[in-house]
């Protein structure tokens, strides 16, 4: 099987080390095995995702020396193809409007006597407009009330009856747990997609075979595998990789202002040199 992998960013600051890191992995795998390296652009959140990031993306990687294979994706383009498979996925009863406010699902978990957690320790969403009715639920629809798309995880289980896994890299066949995502936003109010639903679009459809990302949403595949199943989509491998940090043990992050590799270039940094550093 040819070695297909991707690096996917989201045009939503300049890239630092951490992305250097994680572009430079996935091409490494790709020409290392004579395969395929593709470039993707998430920038589904039209509220933060800006052009000129865009472009700086395209000017840091080949600083970098990273070429990629065909013409880079842009998740934007791609719209009227996330809608389709919602479609699809509603079709099916398997997702479900959501009118809920942040302060709605709140005040219900508070209420809760015992709220489950998801993988990132906050609070699943605890089902409130999968309960409703559905003359209620389509008179808010008809009235043009703002909402999400969520996926009733019950009925997706039940539409997969066999187990799922997936392939880790070094490690082997990693048993799935979706259950514990309970019903994922797959289409937010302010946004047509989520990122569960666009990346295993984009993978599916790009023909990405080895996907490698970092260690932080190695839980996000188990939901990731669920969308797959559900959809028919190829499974490909995953290898999720450490992730950089800075002196003080914190993961590099653009909302903690790590430096850029903009700022490395201007500082006299050889692209040799900032290939050495990862």
């Amino acid at each position: 099987m040819e070695i297909v992998t991707r690096f996917a960013p989201s045009p939503t600051g300049y890239l630092h080390l951490g992305h250097a890191f994680s572009a430079l992995t996935a091409w490494r795998c790709a020409r290392q095995a004579g395969g395929r390296f593709l470039l993707r652009l998430e920038d589904i959140d039209a509220g933060r995702c800006r052009p000129d990031f865009a472009a700086a993306i395209l000017e840091d990687l080949a600083w970098l020396g990273l070429e990629w294979d065909g013409p880079v994706r842009v998740q934007s383009a791609h719209l009227a193809e996330y809608r389709e498979v919602l479609d699809g996925l509603a079709a099916r009863g398997l997702v479900y409007p959501c009118f809920c406010t942040r302060a709605d699902i709140a005040r219900e978990v508070a209420e809760s006597a015992a709220a489950p957690h998801g993988p990132d320790g906050a609070p699943l969403y605890p089902g409130i407009c999968r309960r409703l009715p559905e003359a209620v639920r389509a008179a808010r629809l008809a009235a043009g009330e703002p909402h999400a798309l969520r996926l009733d995880m019950a009925r997706a289980l039940k539409a997969v009856p066999e187990k799922l896994h997936y392939v880790e890299a070094g490690e082997g066949p990693v048993a799935c747990d979706p259950a514990r995502f309970g019903d994922a936003v797959l289409a937010r109010k302010d946004a047509p997609a989520s990122y569960h639903l666009c990346v295993t679009y984009d993978d599916a459809v790009q023909g990405v075979t080895l996907v490698t990302r970092g260690v932080d949403l190695k839980p996000a595949t188990d939901l990731h595998r669920l969308l797959q199943a559900l959809m028919g989509w190829p499974a490909p491998r995953y290898a999720h990789h450490a992730l950089l940090t800075d002196a003080a043990g914190r993961r590099l992050a653009k909302r903690d202002r790590a430096v850029t590799l903009r700022e490395m270039r201007a500082g006299g940094m050889t692209p040799a040199a900032c290939r050495g550093l990862v």
